[in-house]
């Protein structure tokens, strides 16, 4: 594997491997779990849109596909209020609880979804008998309905009125439903209602945006997902449906499985012969097998891996917005841990809490020792708020019982040290108490009843029948003490949670008063680097000068954008803002920084100009790329290829070269332009795609906005 892993990965292996022995994703696990916050935006909200279908509909059989589409739609949402109305027939008060005999088992009990603990166990029995379903498929009904109903009304309401269509479910059901704050979940749900209806959004599509919103609106729990992902991290082998077939399944992050996936596609297409009739991808498997099993006879040459990062201001220091690795949602801690793995160059502690120098040390730690050494921190720093009063609980509750609450149980007595604790030591002394035992100690109600036979027995009496009231009372006494020793225990776990809540929020004030949670809360890019400090500020600036002229494919751009529409404006690099910002004269002396020369002949920045050819310069198909970064197809969401599809609105020479008369497609939908009948495509200059199809329908795309 050596030849591969030299073109591919370069300083990547390399730097992966400084801080953790096996792998980079333990490291990158606990810093998205400490860099968990919940920030919720300024501006959120939770009010819906207008709900109706994203286009009208179609004149002969298109629009009865359409109506019935949207009657399907309307039907589902039907049925899933349906079900949940069926579900409160059937509460789960009417099974037997669980403990007795013919109940759920406790294992089966701890595996139900929390939304159905509250129904009957055979209410999805009846949904078998009635729809023809397996067990499981009915339980999945109810789910998603209960779900839809009671998490999602927005979602629902869009169902019904024809806005969304079925497809868009599993994105709002998988990505949404499971949010657990309630009101974060409305707002996301109500920004993602407000971006998706009245325009053509694939499932595909609104999953991404989907993602983004979740990672920005509730970064902790994000980040209590991604851990637990990571833990499946590997590889797993299960037969095929075809006797002699195998699946072999790679879990592994997304930047680890892009490259190789890329550097697989790369040797893959290295050997590409026109005699050869083996597909892409049995070409890429074969390479596999000959770069594992055959590394030192494999003469597959060594490749380079090109893979896209956008990463924002925020993202590089140290907020919560989550960046790209071509073009797929990557959380803000792995993208932070991915460029400082790939080039060298990061923050140790990116979330930039402490305010403290950023640079990268000078003698790295191993990364178990730097976790344990900040857990011990926090536990000290948690010692010390307790110690000082800091961390009171703000509700203090007594014990929840007292001897009033069970009659005849001594269930008073002072659990401080001297006193008796049920919960530690049955029949330990206790002041105050009149019964003593042998030793002194207090007599448990189960020792004086014994006690009492005993002296019964002792005063010559012959023993008689067993006495089942005495039997009876014993029982209730024990029962009484178990009671009340779970009372005790729930009684401090609930202390313990309130004060853990008050750590919590002690943290999250901390980290908002600190870089992170100001460029986090930041308006813009602009903003966020006045917020943080000039650390921050180095660490971005040594980023991109780093790595100018490194061993990358291509050396990183600055991508500007509009602050309202997130729409590119300009693809330029560190020199090229210093070409702008200055007046460029030879003889001027003056400082880039500080020169205050007239720039108003000076080109400022922007789409670069249009090209004399039909190919564009590399300048303007970096600039194109970059703005559409995938099909601008309605609903499609494939990849620009690097080999061309860039397309001319108005054909060559009728129509410049320029950023105005380009847009990417993929190959087919490229195709489907010039040869498939009937379709009209008009983009506007500022990249506006308008496709009408031949029924009529129009449907409009807008670059995906940054």
């Amino acid at each position: 594997m050596d030849g591969l892993l030299r073109g591919l990965f370069e300083h990547m292996i390399e730097r992966m491997s400084t801080d953790a022995p096996s792998d980079w994703y333990a490291e990158v696990r606990r810093r998205a779990v400490a860099a968990g916050r919940r920030r919720r935006a300024a501006t959120a909200s939770t009010d819906w849109p207008e709900f109706a279908p994203p286009v009208a509909l179609s004149d002969g059989p298109l629009g009865e596909v359409q109506a019935a589409d949207r009657e399907i739609a309307r039907q589902t949402a039907l049925r899933a209020r349906a079900v949940a109305r069926f579900a409160a027939d059937r509460p789960a008060t009417a099974d037997r609880a669980q403990g007795e005999p013919g109940a759920m088992s406790a294992e089966r009990w701890a595996t139900r979804p929390a939304n159905l603990r509250a129904v009957s166990e055979w209410a999805g029995r009846e949904l078998v008998v009635a729809l023809s379903l397996s067990a499981q498929a009915a339980d999945a009904l109810l789910t998603r309905s209960l779900d839809l109903v009671h998490r999602l009304p927005g979602t629902l309401a869009a169902l019904e009125a024809g806005a969304l269509h079925p497809g868009h479910l599993w994105t709002m059901l998988d990505k949404v439903a499971p949010i657990e704050d309630a009101v974060i979940r409305a707002e996301v749900e109500a920004e993602l209602l407000r971006w998706a209806v009245g325009r053509v959004v694939s499932p595909a599509q609104l999953g991404d945006k989907a993602r983004r919103e979740v990672a920005r609106r509730d970064a902790r729990a994000a980040a209590r997902r991604l851990e637990k992902a990571l833990a499946q991290r590997g590889i797993h082998l299960r037969p095929h449906d075809v006797d002699g077939m195998a699946t072999l399944t790679v879990i592994a992050t997304m930047p680890e499985a892009r490259a190789l996936h890329r550097a697989l596609v790369a040797c893959a297409d290295s050997l590409a012969t026109d005699d050869d009739p083996r597909t892409r991808g049995q070409k890429m498997l074969d390479c596999l097998l000959d770069l594992v099993l055959r590394p030192g006879e494999s003469e597959l040459p060594p490749v380079q891996v090109l893979l896209t990062v956008v990463a924002s201001i925020a993202t590089l220091s140290g907020g919560d917005e989550a960046g790209e690795i071509d073009g797929q949602v990557i959380p803000a801690e792995m993208v932070r841990q991915f460029l400082a793995a790939l080039t060298g160059v990061g923050p140790d502690d990116p979330t930039g809490g402490d305010g403290a120098d950023h640079g990268r040390p000078a003698d790295p730690i191993p990364w178990q020792e730097r976790e344990q050494g900040e857990l011990e921190g926090w536990w000290a720093e948690m010692e010390r708020r307790v110690l000082a009063g800091e961390l009171v609980d703000p509700d203090p509750e007594p014990c929840p019982l007292s001897s009033q609450d069970l009659d005849g149980l001594p269930l008073d007595r002072d659990p401080s040290p001297g006193g008796t604790d049920p919960e530690l030591e049955d029949g330990a002394p206790g002041p105050g108490d009149d019964d003593l035992g042998p030793g002194g100690g207090e007599l448990e109600p189960t020792d004086r009843r014994a006690t009492a036979d005993r002296a019964v027995d002792d005063a010559g009496q012959a023993p008689g029948p067993p006495n089942r009231w005495a039997t009876a009372d014993r029982a209730v006494d024990d029962a009484g003490q178990a009671v009340e020793r779970a009372h005790r225990a729930l009684a401090r776990a609930e202390r313990a949670v309130r004060t853990a809540a008050v750590a919590d929020t002690a943290d999250e004030d901390a980290w908002r008063a600190g870089p992170g949670g100001r460029v986090a809360d930041a308006a813009d890019s602009i903003a966020g680097l006045r917020a943080v400090g000039a650390a921050q500020r180095d660490l971005i600036a040594e980023l991109l000068s780093t790595t100018g002229g490194g061993g990358l494919a291509e050396r990183p751009r600055i991508a500007l954008t509009d602050a309202l529409t997130g729409a590119l404006v300009a693809l330029t690099d560190l020199p090229g803002l210093r070409r702008a910002g200055t007046c460029g004269l030879a003889a001027c002396r003056r400082h880039d920084a500080c020169c205050r020369h007239d720039l108003s002949a000076r080109p400022g920045v922007g789409p670069p100009g249009p090209t004399d050819g039909y190919r564009p310069s590399a300048g303007l198909d970096r600039f194109v790329r970059g703005r559409d970064r995938r099909c601008r197809f309605p609903g499609c969401r494939r990849r620009v290829p690097r080999g061309g599809e860039l397309d001319h609105s108005h054909p060559y020479p009728a129509g410049p070269t320029s950023a105005g008369n380009l847009a990417g497609y993929c190959t087919t939908d490229h195709r489907g332009k010039h040869q498939a009948p009937g379709w009209r495509h008009r983009l506007d200059a500022d990249g506006t795609l308008t496709v009408t199809t031949p029924t009529g329908l129009v449907a409009v795309t807008a670059p995906p906005p940054y």
